[in-house]
């Protein structure tokens, strides 16, 4: 019988210990960096779909597209989550100057434009080096003039620059629709040289009358630079024909790996399906729902974790956070611990942020030391989160971890159509994956309490 009790014994020690190193982080970790799940999942959306406009047929492929990626991987509860969105579409969009240089420029409509109509426009235009500057100019000193405004974002690791020069594009149109203005141009908000306008959303406050409203190349927004600096007067023919097409269908995918313990609120990870319509949106944000699904699959294929890891492919996130704003209003009765988001390029992970309750210090110590061999390091800032998971977040009850991307390169790409498949680094992909692989073992099997301190 002592024969038969021992190895009995030794088994039912044995399968736990087996259990725990299955989602051992290191291990996961080393072997999420051989990863091909996410470049798998970037090269299918970018190649079989292309651009995905939000609120158009595109967007509707890729959403058949995902749903059937994600059930191939073996993730459960697969679905499509619609909503209905107004949608604006692109026209027609040439420039030229016709004084005192003449010569065509490179330009894109902003989301939103109004149209010049099909004949277009020609007017006076009014320099400002800044937003600044238009913002302090008379009402009504614009009347029937093109703004133009320029400013000088240059590039940062933390991507810290779009919050300085993003109000450009944000609210630029808006006030010079106030001050009078019959169009506006901008520089593109971007970092790169090269002949490619940056698109990408504003929209008018209620009651201003919107305008035809576009983004200068870089190049060519210096070289308008250039001739008012000789004290030129320069005048612009404009064409934009863009057009509101009223409520389309657009929607969020979502999956999930079910945790062994219901009980425990689940973690969410984020991404966003759409894109603008200039590139194949590779880099923004096709690669982060390669990142994070690649990341959950890992972590199932080591066994089923403790607490159930939700995939959420955000809709229409480009053109105003119809997704996210969905999503918090359809689960907002579900318990959610943790919500990450991954949707700033592909290029390697180097801080990790957290915004996480004080009873969190054990999970963060262990994140923090299992990132490390990945040459990601520790911020003091805290984490906020993405713009898909931010509705959620808003509503309170959430803690968030950030893993922060290198985003030195990312103004080059950012809405232009450059943001195509070749500028994503399949080596700096797989690091990405393995420090969301490394994060998700770690917090998808701890049952620590990480409701937010309250404030």
């Amino acid at each position: 019988m002592k024969h038969i009790i021992l190895p009995l014994l030794a088994l039912s020690i044995s399968i736990p210990a087996m259990a725990q190193s299955a989602h051992d982080p290191a291990t996961l970790r080393d072997k999420a960096l051989n990863d091909k799940v996410a470049w798998d999942i970037t090269e299918g959306l970018t190649t079989e779909i292309g651009p995905r406009q939000a609120g158009t047929e595109a967007e509707a492929r890729a959403r058949t597209w995902s749903l059937a990626k994600l059930n191939a991987l073996g993730f459960k509860n697969a679905r499509i989550e619609e909503y209905q969105m107004p949608t604006w579409v692109r026209g027609e969009e040439t420039a030229e100057i016709v004084s005192p240089y003449p010569q065509k420029v490179i330009l894109t409509a902003l989301g939103n434009s109004a149209s010049t109509g099909p004949d277009g426009m020609e007017a006076k235009v009014v320099y400002f080096p800044t937003l600044a500057d238009l913002q302090a100019a008379p009402t009504g000193s614009l009347d029937g003039k093109i703004a133009f405004v320029s400013h000088a974002m240059h590039r940062t690791q933390d991507g810290s620059s779009y919050g300085a020069f993003g109000p450009t594009r944000w609210v630029g149109p808006n006030v010079a629709s106030v001050k009078g203005a019959a169009a506006i141009v901008i520089r593109s908000v971007g970092t790169d040289s090269h002949r490619n306008p940056h698109t990408g959303n504003m929209r008018f406050q209620e009651g201003v009358r919107p305008i035809p409203a576009a983004a200068l190349s870089i190049p060519d927004a210096e070289n308008m630079v250039r001739m008012f600096e000789r004290g030129q007067k320069v005048r612009m023919k404009l064409k934009l024909t863009p057009r509101n097409i009223g409520q389309q269908t657009s929607g969020n995918v979502i999956a999930e790996v079910p945790g062994r313990n219901p009980d425990l609120p689940m973690i969410l990870v984020s991404c966003h399906l759409d894109s603008w319509d200039l590139g194949t949106g590779a880099f923004d944000d096709a690669a982060g729902c390669g990142i994070v699904t690649a990341a959950a699959k890992h972590v199932m294929d080591a066994g089923q974790p403790k607490r159930t890891i939700r995939i959420f492919w955000a809709g229409a996130e480009e053109v105003g956070l119809w997704g996210g704003r969905d999503y918090a209003a359809k689960h907002k009765d579900e318990k959610h611990a943790i919500a990450m988001e991954s949707d700033f390029g592909a290029d390697r992970v180097w801080r990790v942020e957290y915004n996480l309750p004080e009873s969190a210090g054990d999970e963060t110590g262990k994140i923090t030391a299992a990132l490390a061999p990945l040459g990601i390091g520790l911020g003091r800032a805290p984490a906020t989160g993405g713009a898909d998971i931010g509705p959620l977040i808003a509503a309170g009850g959430v803690s968030v971890i950030d893993l922060q991307q290198d985003g030195t390169r990312y103004f080059d790409l950012h809405h232009t159509p450059d943001d195509t498949l070749d500028k994503v680094d399949k080596e700096q992909l797989k690091q990405n994956v393995a420090a969301w692989t490394t994060v998700l073992s770690i917090i998808a099997n701890s049952e620590t309490d990480f409701t937010p301190d309250a404030k």
